[in-house]
Formats: structure tokens, C-alpha cells, sequence
């Protein structure tokens, strides 16, 4: 019997693998498309567009695995029980209780590895995003570097290039500067380079004009340069520090400094605690998936037509799982003492698991218990 445990084991372990692999793409390449045309139309090249995707990548499996968890579960009971490989083992005296012991050390493993993603590798993803957001936000390329728009960096500046050429070079530029309320300045060239230095950002326009108003006598001044040196140091300024976010703070930090993160976040001490507590909960739907799809196909007669009423039925009973889930967090937010509520959906998942493999398991009672209890 525990050879047949490895066996179904493997089963489920290659078919869970298979289906990760198939809904992860899914959802990975519908984020990663969102993803490149966002930082493309924003001047980024096709190597941040990967960083980004790539750091994405771990809250997209943390995603999926419950789902293909389930899957697995179903597909490996149902195809068990079409090839007969079930029937042979009940007939040994084996109950569906005793079938499920694969199926529980499956949905644990998977457990265990959704929990290094929930407390481990999401968060420190998430942080490391969010950084790169903040370093890309202030970037001279970010905000300069477009063909064909106008621009505005900040507020009185106005750019705009026509081309940029393989070699860096911007063509046709033309940079507004209304910081000033007695002067206005409109600078054009025909070539131009943007370049670093100790001070900061620069830019170097070539073959322009300078044309300058002075708005409080309303006269203009022009000036030919050939070349023309303007500071960005003062034009591309970083954004400000924005707030660490829940979903990227450490587990412990959430657990051990609640009302600390409360007041650094803006967030309620309740939306803390069910920040932290939903990383434990989250692995533990893995076990209830795995269970459910199980028990769920253990639970019927024999039919010609295959067991789609028990896979709906469990497909049902995930769907009731998730509205617990649901339906318990506004409670949770609004009374922090209420947070042992968050595992209110693997404690009726496991129910529903109970009174199936309850079901199932009536038919294995011994005859003579059968009778005397339908003598009684």
C-alpha cells in the first residue's frame, strides 16, 4: 500500500506540475503584455520590461497554485477511478479515508511551498518592484526620452523631440521654460545629447536658438548658439518617498509591530492582521483544494456519463470556500480581536472534506454492523 501511496503521489505531483506551468504562463504573459506597454510607451527598454515581469512573477504563482492543486486533485482521482485502479484497492478493504493519505501529503507539500512564497519570496518581490518603481519614476529617460509628444516634467516645462537615433541622438528639439513668471524661454536645436557628470543630469543642444520674453515689458530676444549647455538637475526631481504597502512588509514585522505599521501605512490595525494571517491562510487553501477535489469525486455511483456532476460540485464547494472567505474580512478590518476569523474558510473547507469522505465511506461499513444497525 505505500507503493501505491508513491504512485498516486507521483501522479499528482506531475500533473500539479504541468498545470502550474499552464496557468502560470496565462497569467504571467497577460501581466507581462500589460506590463510592455506600459514601460515601452513610457521609454524603458525591453530589459527593465523583463526585470519587472520577472519580480511580478512570484505574486503570480502564489495565484495560481491553489488552482492547480485542485486540478491535479481531480484529474488524478478521476483518471484513477476511470481505469479502475480505485476499485482494485477498495476491494482490499481500503476505505476512501484511508485512499486520501497521498492526497493530504500532496496538498501539505504544496502547502509548504506556497508558505515560502506568501512570507518569503512575495514580499521581497513586491519590495523590490516597488523600488525600482521609485528609481524609474525620477530617471532623465523616463521622463525625456519620447519621440513625437510633448512632454511636461514639471510644472513650466514643456520638451519635445522628433527623433532619436540609433546613436543617441536627439533630433529637432524644442524645450519651453516658463518656471519663471517675468521670463519665458524657448530653446530649439537641431541635435542634442543628453550626458551625466559629477553635478547631475545635463543636456547639450547643438545648432540652436535661444528665444527669451520678458513679460513685464513684452519684449523678445533672440540668441544663435552653436552649441548650448542646460542643467536637468532641477528639471527631473525624484518623486517623494511613498509609504511601504502591506503586501510587501515581512510577516513578522506585520505580526510583531501591528499597531507600528498601522500608523506608518495609514492602514486600520484590522487590515494588518488580515494582511498577516492571509499568508498563513492562503498556503492552507492548497490542502483544502487538494481534499475537496478528491472527496468530491469519491462520493457517487458508477454513470456512463462520466463524473462532470462531481467535479461541478466540487467546483461549487471551492466557490463557497472563496465567499467565506470573503464575507470575513470586513469583520476582520472593523474588530482586529476577530482576526481567527481569516481561517474560517480552511475550517469549512475541511468540513465539506469530513461529511464527503463520510459519505463515501458508508458502503465500507462491515455487513454485520450494517444489520444490527438496521435492526436497531
Amino acid at each position: 500500500m505505500q507503493r501505491f501511496d508513491r504512485y498516486v503521489l507521483s501522479q499528482l505531483m506531475v500533473l500539479f506540475g504541468f498545470f502550474a506551468l499552464v496557468l502560470v504562463s496565462v497569467y504571467w504573459v497577460n501581466r507581462a503584455v500589460v506590463l510592455f506597454d506600459r514601460l515601452i510607451n513610457d521609454g524603458h527598454s525591453a530589459r527593465i520590461v523583463l526585470e519587472f515581469t520577472a519580480l511580478s512573477l512570484p505574486a503570480v504563482i502564489a495565484l495560481v497554485l491553489p488552482m492547480a492543486t485542485f486540478a491535479a486533485a481531480v484529474y488524478v482521482t478521476n483518471r484513477l477511478s476511470g481505469d479502475s485502479e480505485l476499485t482494485v484497492v477498495k476491494a482490499t478493504g481500503f476505505s476512501p479515508w484511508r485512499l486520501a493519505r497521498p492526497v493530504l501529503v500532496f496538498g501539505i507539500m504544496v502547502t509548504l511551498m506556497m508558505s515560502v512564497l506568501t512570507h518569503v519570496l512575495v514580499p521581497q518581490s513586491l519590495k523590490q518592484l516597488r523600488m525600482r518603481e521609485q528609481e524609474l519614476s525620477s530617471s532623465v529617460s523616463a521622463r525625456l526620452l519620447r519621440e513625437g509628444t510633448f512632454l511636461h516634467p514639471s510644472k513650466g516645462i514643456t520638451f519635445y523631440i522628433r527623433d532619436i537615433t540609433p546613436e543617441g541622438t536627439l533630433q529637432d528639439v524644442l524645450l519651453s521654460d516658463r518656471r519663471e513668471p517675468e521670463r519665458e524661454v524657448i530653446y530649439t536645436a537641431d541635435r542634442a545629447y543628453l550626458i551625466r557628470d559629477d553635478e547631475g543630469p545635463k543636456m547639450v543642444m547643438l545648432a540652436g536658438l535661444a528665444q527669451t520674453m520678458n513679460t513685464t515689458d513684452m519684449r523678445l530676444s533672440t540668441t544663435n548658439f552653436s552649441d548650448f549647455t542646460y542643467d536637468l538637475t532641477g528639471l527631473i526631481t525624484a518623486s517623494p518617498q511613498k509609504r511601504r504597502k502591506l503586501d510587501a512588509i515581512p510577516t513578522t514585522e506585520l505580526l510583531l509591530n501591528t499597531d507600528g505599521i498601522a500608523a506608518e501605512t495609514g492602514q486600520q490595525i484590522g487590515e494588518v492582521l488580515e494582511e498577516a494571517h492571509m499568508r498563513f491562510q492562503g498556503p492552507l487553501l492548497c490542502v483544502v483544494a487538494a481534499l475537496i477535489g478528491y472527496s468530491a469525486l469519491m462520493v457517487g455511483v458508477f454513470s456512463r456519463f462520466g463524473v462532470t456532476r462531481q467535479i461541478v460540485f466540487a467546483i461549487f464547494l471551492l466557490v463557497v470556500v472563496k465567499l467565506v472567505e470573503s464575507a470575513v474580512t470586513d469583520p476582520v478590518v472593523r474588530n482586529p480581536r476577530l482576526w481567527p476569523l481569516v481561517y474560517a474558510p480552511s475550517v469549512t473547507g475541511l468540513a465539506f472534506t469530513w461529511i464527503l469522505l463520510w459519505q463515501a465511506s458508508r458502503p465500507f461499513r462491515p455487513k454485520r454492523l450494517r444489520e444490527t444497525e438496521a435492526a436497531a
